[in-house]
């Protein structure tokens, strides 16, 4: 269980890294994405990977899962909702404005060059 998890965190981390590496707008967004939930995942196993175990500590129970990774990962689900929905109407607006979804100006050499 431990590698397949260490496994699917090693993915979305490698995947998310190659998607802002980019030049587009889109899969920066979807890069972000990724790495947020590869961090959602590795908070979600560092409070230990037990089956059927409850939350809260009971009289007679040895094997418990810790609640505030579970609370910390609902907090960053949260807040990675807000910061997708920002950075998409950022890259909206951006479109809107130039017509073009490249995150770097391929013109920009040029015209820096003219400017001097």
């Amino acid at each position: 269980m431990e590698l397949l998890l260490a496994t699917a965190i090693g993915a979305l981390t490698a995947a998310g890294i190659y998607m802002i590496l980019r030049l587009r707008s889109f899969p920066v967004i979807i890069g972000t994405s990724l790495l947020s939930y590869a961090v959602n995942v590795f908070l979600f196993a560092s409070g230990r990977l037990a089956l059927n175990a409850p939350p809260v500590l009971r009289d007679g129970v040895e094997v418990y899962t810790d609640p505030l990774p579970q609370a910390l990962v609902l907090t960053a689900i949260v807040i990675s909702f807000g910061m997708t929905a920002v950075i998409v109407m950022i890259a909206v607006g951006s479109y809107l404005s130039s017509d073009d979804d490249l995150v770097n100006d391929p013109d920009a050499d040029h015209k820096k060059g003219d400017a001097a």
